[in-house]
C-alpha cells in the first residue's frame, strides 16, 4: 500500500481542516499518481474536497465512525479491518492512503511506500504526519531537485519500508 502526503518542514499537514498550501505541481503529482487507483481517506478529508464530492476517475474509499454516513460515488467503511477487507482484491501498488492525520496514523503500518512532498517552511498547524526520518522501519530512497512556488521551496521525496527496499535491491542484483 502507498501513501501520498504534503508536509511542511515539521511534518505538519493541516490547519483547521484544510491543507497548508496548494502547490500546483504537487496537485498535478497527486492526480498523476492516484488517477485510476484506489484512494483511502477519512470523512473529513472527503468533505474538504470541492462540494464534498469524491474524486473522479478513482475508487474512493471513505472510513468513518458514523454508521449512517453515505456518499454517492464512494465506498464507505467503518473500521480499519473493514477497509482492509474491502481492499484485499486490489494490488498494493494501486492503493493510496491520502489522509487525514488519523487515517495516516492508522494505515501507516500497512504502507510500504510513501510519496512525500516536503515544503521547506513551517506553517501554523494543528495536524501532523509521523516524521518518517525518525522511524527505523522507513528509509529515505530518493528526492527531486529543489523546486519553488512563490516563496516556498519544496521537494518530492520517496520513502520505502526498509524491508521492502532491501528486497528490491536484492531482486535487482539477480
Amino acid at each position: 500500500m502507498n501513501l501520498i502526503v504534503n508536509v511542511d518542514r515539521n511534518w505538519a499537514i493541516g490547519f483547521r481542516g484544510g491543507l497548508l498550501n496548494r502547490i500546483p505541481e504537487d496537485m498535478a503529482f497527486f492526480r498523476k499518481m492516484t488517477t485510476g487507483k484506489v484512494i483511502l481517506m477519512g470523512r473529513k478529508t472527503l468533505e474538504s474536497f470541492p462540494n464534498g464530492r469524491p474524486l473522479k476517475q478513482r475508487t474512493n474509499v471513505v472510513i468513518t465512525g458514523q454508521q449512517d454516513y453515505q456518499v454517492d460515488g464512494a465506498i464507505v467503511v467503518h473500521s480499519v479491518e473493514e477497509a482492509l477487507t474491502f481492499l484485499k482484491p486490489y494490488k498494493d501498488e494501486d492503493i493510496f492512503v491520502i489522509g487525514g492525520g488519523s487515517i495516516y496514523r492508522q494505515f501507516l503500518p500497512y504502507c510500504d511506500v510513501a510519496h512525500v512532498t516536503q515544503m521547506d517552511y513551517a506553517y501554523e498547524a494543528d495536524t501532523w504526519f509521523p516524521n518518517l526520518d525518525e522511524m527505523e522501519d522507513f528509509i529515505f530512497v530518493d528526492d527531486s531537485e529543489e523546486r519553488t512556488y512563490f516563496n516556498v521551496e519544496y521537494r518530492f521525496k520517496l520513502y520505502m519500508r526498509r524491508e521492502r527496499y532491501q528486497k528490491m535491491l536484492e531482486a535487482s542484483k539477480t
